[in-house]
């Protein structure tokens, strides 16, 4: 049964909205945010337990600071040092709306068990920072915030963006510039009801290799329609113009259920990239739905995405549509271990949302079955294990299709043995020295991986991979390395190195294109990873960010990709270094 997409989520927000018993959705924490960091860093080294299921990206900035308040007054065997306490800070400041959360109420309109509102109470704890000065008060009340309003039924936080870097990029006329400017809000209403919008205006110029990767599939990692832009101050020549805007509505219907309803995007895992969800790709429309009971914790996801791209599409033609639907279940099978599995279907209907689909708990995989198998279903799994306070080991894995005989018997290299899986450690307060943080990743995908016969039911959105960047048929390993040696400086560092197979040009398919249908494959048998064109590409880059004050840093940045290729002329090297400015956005990051 189909109907046509707006009913889809109109009857969709209706039937979960009058569930009644429906974890508490709030405000969430930007993926760049230095929160997620601090609070990976201090669960692994206290093993004090999370009051949120770290896989599931984005956090609830109200979790986080939950979180942080348990690590503030945490009296056992690992003290926090200095610079934790430092941290703790940081994240106080930056959600201080979240400081005097009260129980929800267990009925619809119900009254919080506990006098006085969230806001009442934020402002009366002792972390509630302000700016005590007589001239323009109510500029910067509190570090962190331009500008606040705070009521007992109602409150709201409004911050600038911007993150301005340029310089010299080695061997090209002309040089590296990011222009971001924009603002964000945030607020809340009966401590039940929370908005959220940002609004990002960008111009550009960015290396060959993203250049290239622009022409060869009209889409910029990350963006949406991109416009041509000039600027002789800068000297900027065929540069990028586009813009970024983020928004949704959340809404808690019980302690333990709630719903997000908005445009931006998603992502599951603990490593620097994701095999199952990555926020790689562009914003998009979704409805998210998180319960939380006991040691689990079920998302539900129902996301519009683009089976194409604006700069793809001729003139000002309407973008095609496609669908997903997706589930996780997160079980913390011991405080320092945890386990997810994962299942998500791509389907191409013409403007239409396939009812069977909103199901919130059967297995995907039956339903399509029953439709015929038209569509592209994935099924994962992934799992973190803390130990000895200074390791976590994590992973996932995730098959999109199989035989079991082709795999574990005779193991041909058939092309329909599509699978991915990564392994990773980290590696906090490493030697003994206090924010030193290292880490470990290897990620690898067989050929044909998320790819479909129908190149529209990829997975995919706005031509551009919802995994990882490489999309399939590569091997990559990833090293990074975190210090900060004082609360205001931080020194990141990252070296990659992947190992790929391209097609060659001339009409052959080796499982690396998404975007191409799997039926258009060069070999059904023999395939294996690396396949076609060989090529490796190695990234080094390291960071350099000092924090004049909260969330406003002063960046210097060293880039370097080299890809070698069997095939010369598309072999070559970007290097670049940038000076630059941000305030309350993270490093703009181009790891492909």
């Amino acid at each position: 049964m189909q109907i046509p997409k707006n009913s889809c989520l109109f009857l969709v927000l209706f039937c979960f909205g009058i569930a009644g018993n429906l974890s508490a959705q709030g405000v969430q924490l930007p993926m760049s945010s230095p929160a997620y960091h601090i609070l990976d860093r201090l669960e692994i080294k206290t093993g004090l337990p999370t009051p949120y299921h770290s896989s599931l990206k984005y956090y609830q900035r109200g979790a986080a600071v939950k979180y942080a308040l348990a690590l503030d007054t945490l009296e056992g065997q690992t003290p926090l040092s200095a610079l934790d306490r430092a941290d703790l800070q940081y994240i106080f400041r930056d959600n201080n709306e979240w400081l005097g959360q009260n129980p929800l109420p267990k009925t619809l309109g119900g009254r919080h068990p506990e006098p006085g509102s969230q806001i009442d109470r934020s402002l009366a704890d002792p972390r509630y920072e302000t700016n005590d000065r007589k001239w323009l008060p109510w500029v910067y009340p509190t570090p962190a915030n331009l500008f606040e309003v705070n009521t007992p039924d109602f409150h709201l936080r409004v911050n600038p963006l911007l993150n301005i870097k340029t310089g010299p990029i080695k061997d090209q006329e002309q040089q590296f510039f990011l222009n971001q400017r924009g603002i964000e809000l945030r607020g809340g209403v009966d401590d039940r009801i929370f908005i959220y919008f940002n609004i990002l205006e960008n111009q550009a110029q960015f290396p060959d290799y993203v250049r290239n990767y622009f022409q060869t599939n009209k889409t910029l990692p990350g963006a949406g329609l991109t416009k041509n832009y000039s600027d002789n101050l800068f000297g900027v020549q065929n540069g990028y113009d586009f813009l970024l805007s983020q928004g949704y509505l959340a809404f808690n219907a019980s302690p333990h259920v709630g719903l997000q309803f908005g445009f931006g995007r998603n992502a599951i895992g603990n490593g620097y990239r994701s095999l199952l969800l990555s926020d790689f790709s562009n914003n998009y429309l979704y409805l998210k739905i998180n319960w939380e009971v006991w040691k689990f914790h079920y998302q539900n996801i129902f996301a519009e995405l683009s089976a194409s791209s604006a700069n793809f599409e001729p003139g000002n033609a309407i973008v095609p549509k496609k669908y997903m639907a997706a589930h996780h279940l997160s079980f913390n099978i011991r405080p320092n271990l945890n386990v997810g599995l994962f299942e998500a279907v791509i389907f191409s209907r013409e403007n239409q949302f396939e009812l069977q689909y909103l199901n919130p708990v059967i297995f995907y995989r039956s339903i399509e079955h029953s439709l015929g198998s038209p569509d592209n279903v994935l099924i994962g799994m992934d799992a973190k294990w803390n130990f000895l306070q200074r390791f976590q080991l994590y992973g996932q894995f995730l098959f999109d299709e199989f035989l079991f005989k082709e795999l574990f018997i005779e193991r041909r290299g058939w092309w329909g043995n599509k699978f991915s899986y990564q392994a990773g450690l980290k590696y906090i307060d490493a030697f003994g020295i206090d924010h030193l943080d290292l880490q470990a990743e290897y990620n690898t995908a067989r050929p044909f991986t998320y790819t479909h016969f129908d190149s529209t039911s990829a997975y995919t959105h706005y031509r551009q991979p919802l995994a990882h960047p490489l999309g399939a048929n590569f091997r990559e390993v990833v090293l990074l390395g975190r210090y900060q040696p004082f609360h205001r400086l931080i020194i990141e560092g990252r070296l990659l190195r992947a190992t790929t197979g391209e097609d060659d040009g001339q009409g052959s398919n080796w499982g690396t294109n998404l975007l191409v249908s799997s039926n258009s494959r060069s070999l059904d048998y023999g395939n294996d990873i690396g396949q076609g064109v060989a090529t490796t590409i190695t990234i080094t880059g390291l960071d350099i960010s000092y924090m004049l004050t909260h969330n406003v840093y002063l960046d210097l940045q060293y880039f370097r990709r080299q890809k070698d290729s069997a095939l010369a002329d598309r072999q070559g090297t970007d290097f670049y270094m940038l000076g630059g400015i941000r305030v309350n956005l993270g490093q703009w990051r181009q790891d492909f």
